[in-house]
Order: C-alpha cells, then sequence, then structure tokens
C-alpha cells in the first residue's frame, strides 16, 4: 500500500466479512485506507469452499498500522486472547473509539469491548500507565476505581490517583 513492507501484519480472520470490517475499521480510524482485495478463484474450492470471485484477503490500513483481513470461514472465531490496543490522548477520543467501536458489539469490563464482528479492542487513556507506575497506593486506587469501569473516565481515574 506505501510501498514499504511492514515486517509484522496482523492477519484477521473473519467468516465471510473480512471487506466490511475493514470498510468499518477504515471509516473509524484517521488516515487509514483499504489496499489490495484478492479473490477466490475456482482453484482449491475443495478445500477451502468459497464461491469463485468471492473476497479472499483485504489489505488495509489503519493510522498507518498495516493489517490483513481474511475470509477464511467460520472454524476460527474471535476471542479475547487477542486484542487490539487503542491508546488515547483524551476522554473526548476514548468516546469517540469506544461508541464507534462497541456500536453493534459488547461492552466489557475495563475498557474492553468486542466489536460487531467479535474481535476485542482495548479503548486505553495514554495516562493510564503513568497513573500505574507512580505512587503504589494511588495506583491502587485507580487499579480499585477502573475495576468497576467499563469504559474509562479519565476525570475518575486521576481522582482516585489523588485519593479523592
Amino acid at each position: 500500500m506505501s510501498g514499504k513492507i511492514q515486517k509484522i501484519t496482523p492477519c484477521l480472520w473473519f467468516d465471510k466479512e473480512a471487506e466490511e470490517a475493514a470498510k468499518h475499521y477504515v471509516s473509524i480510524f484517521a488516515n487509514s485506507r483499504i489496499g489490495a482485495v484478492a479473490r477466490y478463484t475456482g482453484e482449491g474450492k475443495d478445500i477451502h469452499g468459497k464461491e469463485e470471485g468471492t473476497v479472499m484477503t483485504v489489505e488495509f490500513e489503519l493510522d498507518g498500522q498495516h493489517f490483513t483481513a481474511l475470509n477464511g470461514g467460520p472454524q476460527f472465531p474471535f476471542t479475547e486472547a487477542i486484542s487490539l490496543q487503542v491508546g488515547c490522548a483524551d476522554q473526548e477520543e476514548v468516546d469517540y473509539y469506544w461508541a464507534h467501536l462497541s456500536e453493534g458489539g459488547e461492552e466489557g469490563p475495563c475498557g474492553w469491548l468486542k466489536d460487531r464482528y467479535g474481535l476485542s479492542w482495548q479503548i486505553v487513556p495514554d495516562v493510564l500507565p503513568q497513573l500505574l507506575s507512580g505512587d503504589p497506593e494511588g495506583a491502587a486506587r485507580v487499579t480499585q476505581a477502573f475495576m468497576k469501569m467499563k469504559k474509562f473516565d479519565i476525570a475518575a481515574l486521576r481522582q482516585a490517583y489523588a485519593g479523592h
């Protein structure tokens, strides 16, 4: 897509929603785009079971990070064993990504959600590592606070750290 090949590119396995999902993700993240789309041929149909001409893979980029989406079939659904983290500069970004990625999906605890395709995301404020690595008592209060949250509330995390 950009001429330079990324050394490691995550490949996301979908049943048959690869192109739809890639377009959805590109619509959410700035500086994103769809790249090459490869289609199944008649070769190997006895193995892959896909109709000739249907989408096999979609290359896409989310804010500079390259991904491949694969229509591989229903054998391997997503689990929480892999998730994508989105670092957020402020509450506005947390709210934006949370709203757009959780739409049609499922909200989870501690900044986690599953999108409409079952892919797990972590929407994490950039300040969280700082709050967790500073004063141990403040970090404990922050942990106690975020364990009760779904979407992170930065003001509440800062208040917890300060002991309020």
